[in-house]
Parts: structure tokens; sequence; C-alpha cells
């Protein structure tokens, strides 16, 4: 087996591979979001309706994510990838051409199946090609793209609805992606560690399940289930509290609040590296403790105070979500290495949308205040879940002799992990 050496051509290729990767699929994502008040007043639907833009893509993604991996096993890493940002993109650009909205939902829909291709492959691809005691580094990129995707497809496509029309800011949005998409399908080095397997249904099923009910895999996708779940709940009702008095700010600038994500790209890219010299145990408490404090913080003080707190938020989030999707990648066998990220994306996405709708509840019913005692509870409970987890310290074993024969990674503690 030959890993992918950090500092060569290959590497900054794969890096700057996933970046954009990272970038298209998150921009495409979230594109609609800045344009839920303006099509329930273009179309006369109402709110609950006009957020479909979205919950119908990430529902679509996070049910696509099961078997998008048994696919990319038949087909192949790059090739799949390629296919989900190519495909997502076009449906980007055709989405702006319909004039009947729930035309434009299924687009976005088929968007969604489409978009699964990329995050779920993305984390496998890179577990197989680069060795585990550097793996930190790529998958902190990797997740650096997330956060800037995220926040172009906030703000970007508001500022150009501004400037021109919703339509045009997703065409010119969509293009681009496009341009990036073909660059990827050209520039991302072929798989040079996988290897090409057809399964049946039963065999597909037995991996999913050994991925499922391995112990600590679940522990760490229950982690990331609580840790998006806290931070989109944060994101989806701050504006409730700066939106109004004392601070009443306008929809343009609250908008850009969503920059603060740029914080997650640092954090993740840091925090990335961090778990080549640290115990994931560690790295991934500090992470929470970051975002627990920046809770705290939009709780006391004034609105620049508050803005902060967010920016603490996002920082917290991306360093702990590139942790915990890393962990994902040395835990798993490498049979189960694509079933595993699958399984960890559908718990991430479900917590966005469960936790995401129960925040609400406390929020109506308890304040803000009540909503973030809520939300940090449940993290202190996806720290104690982290941590009791397996943490692994990757090593790159010798391929000669009887360590040929046993390329799984070793726990700090000197024994074996062996998958449940």
């Amino acid at each position: 087996m030959s890993y992918i050496k950090i500092g060569s051509k290959q590497h900054h290729r794969a890096a700057i591979g996933m970046l954009l990767g990272s970038v298209v699929t998150f921009a495409t994502m979230y594109s609609p979001q800045p344009l839920i008040s303006l099509f329930t007043e273009e179309y006369g639907i109402s709110p609950a309706l006009a957020s479909a833009s979205i919950s119908v893509t990430t529902m679509a993604l996070a049910i696509a994510l099961l078997f998008v991996s048994r696919l990319s096993n038949l087909w192949g890493r790059k090739g799949m990838m390629s296919l989900s940002l190519l495909l997502s993109s076009g449906f980007a650009i055709a989405s702006a051409f319909v004039d009947n909205y729930y035309i434009f939902l299924v687009l976005r829909l088929l968007q969604g199946i489409s978009i699964a291709g990329f995050p779920s492959i993305a984390m496998a691809y890179l577990n197989e090609e680069f060795s585990p005691e550097s793996i930190g580094k790529v998958v902190g990129v990797y997740v650096a793209g997330t956060s800037l995707g995220g926040l172009i497809g906030r703000v970007v496509v508001g500022a150009m609805t501004d400037l021109t029309n919703w339509k045009t800011a997703l065409i010119l949005l969509g293009v681009v992606n496009l341009l990036l998409s073909l660059w990827f399908w050209r520039n991302l080095p072929e798989s040079g560690n996988f290897t090409r397997k057809r399964e049946s249904a039963v065999q597909w099923l037995s991996s999913m399940k050994q991925a499922f009910l391995n112990r600590d895999l679940l522990r760490i996708y229950l982690t990331g289930f609580l840790l998006m779940g806290v931070y989109i709940s944060i994101l989806d009702y701050i504006g409730y509290l700066l939106l109004e008095a004392p601070y009443n700010l306008s929809q343009t600038i609250f908008g850009f609040l969503f920059v603060v994500n740029l914080a997650g790209t640092a954090s993740s890219i840091l925090f990335g590296k961090l778990t080549d010299r640290y115990s994931r145990r560690s790295v991934i408490a500090l992470a929470m403790g970051v975002l627990l404090a920046g809770m705290i913080l939009t709780m006391v003080g004034g609105l620049w105070v508050k803005i902060a707190g967010v920016a603490l938020v996002a920082f917290g989030f991306f360093a702990g979500h590139s942790v915990a999707s890393g962990w994902v990648g040395i835990l798993a066998s490498k049979n189960i290495k694509a079933q595993a990220s699958s399984i960890y994306l559908l718990f991430y996405y479900g917590g966005s949308s469960l936790i995401g709708m129960s925040g609400g509840f406390f929020l109506s019913h308890f304040g803000w205040d009540g909503l973030i005692i809520y939300l940090g509870f449940l993290l202190i409970a996806a720290a104690g879940i982290a941590v009791s987890a397996h943490d692994v310290r990757a090593r790159v074993p010798s391929r000669t002799g009887a360590a040929a024969r046993d390329s799984r990674p070793v726990i700090s503690k000197k024994t074996t992990f062996h998958a449940r």
C-alpha cells in the first residue's frame, strides 16, 4: 500500500480538490437559506413551505447517504465524487429556470440525492489515500471547505440577490460550482489504495450492521448528532434574538453574521493538526469547551459580545466536527470505512433536523436562556460520550513480515483495536 506523501504534488492536488469539493457541496446545499423570506413573498407560500427549500435537500441527502457507499465500492471513489459534484451543479443551474415552486422543490430534492455522493465518499477516499499519522491535516482542509461553502451559500447568494435577483444569483453560483467540479474531476489524484468490489445486498447489509453496531463508532456517531444539533440550533434561532429590540438588526446585516463561519475554517485545520500530536479525547473536549464558552457569551453582554459568542460557537463546532469525522475513519476497519462515514453523516444531519426542531420548543417556552441551557446539557452529554470512545493513536505500520498483515490502528494503551 502506497500513501500520498505530505508536501508532494499529489498531496496539494488532493487537498485543493477536497477543499473545492466541500465548497461546491455546501454552497449548493445552503444557497436558498437567505432566500426563504423572498420565496414566501414571491410565491405566496407559508414560511414552513418556503423553508422546505433547505429541508427537502438535507432529508434526501441523509437517506441517500446510506446507499451511496455501496455504489462507490463498485464504481470507485473519484468517479462517484466527481459525478456528485457535476450533477449537483447542474441541478443548481436548472433550478433557477423554473417558475413553479414545487418543481423547484423537486430539483432541490434531486440536488440532495446527488450531493450525497461527495461527503459520504470523501472521508473514505482520504482515509485510504493518506497515512493514519497524517490524516488529520487533510481532514482539516476538507472540513474547512464545509464552513467556507456554507458561507458562500448563505451570504454571497443573498448579497448577489440584492444586486440582481435570486435566479441570476443561483445561475452564477451554479456555473462557478460547475467549473470547480470540472477542476476536481481533472486534477484529483486517482485512488491508489481502493479495491473495487461487488457485494450482494446481504453483504452490504452486513457491512452496514457492522459499522452501526460497533460501540466506539456509535459513540462518535452520537457525538456528531449532538454537535451538529447544538450548532444548527444556535444559527437557526439567533435571529430571534438579534432582529428584535434592543438590537433591531436588518436582514442584510444579520445575513453577514454568517461570516463567523470563517472561524470554523481556521479551527478545523488547526484542530485537525492537533489530533496528529495529542489524544483525540483531549482535543475534542477542548473544542466543546470553546463551543460552550461561545454559547454562554450569547446569554450576556451587548451585541458585539453576542456576535463574538456566535463566532466561538462556529470555531468550536467545526473543530469538534473535524476531530470526530477523522476519528470515524481511524476506528473503522478498511472494509467498512465508507459505510461508517455514511452512518456518521446520517446522524450528523439527523441532529440538525431533530435537535433543531426541539430547540424551537425551548425557545418558545423558555426564551433564549432556556434554549442555551438545554443545548448546554446536550453538549455536556456529547463530551461525555466522546471521551468514552477508544482514544486511537494513529501509526504507520511496517509493510513487511507480520506487521504487513496487521495494519490496524493502535490504541493509546498499546492494545490493538478490533472492530466489534
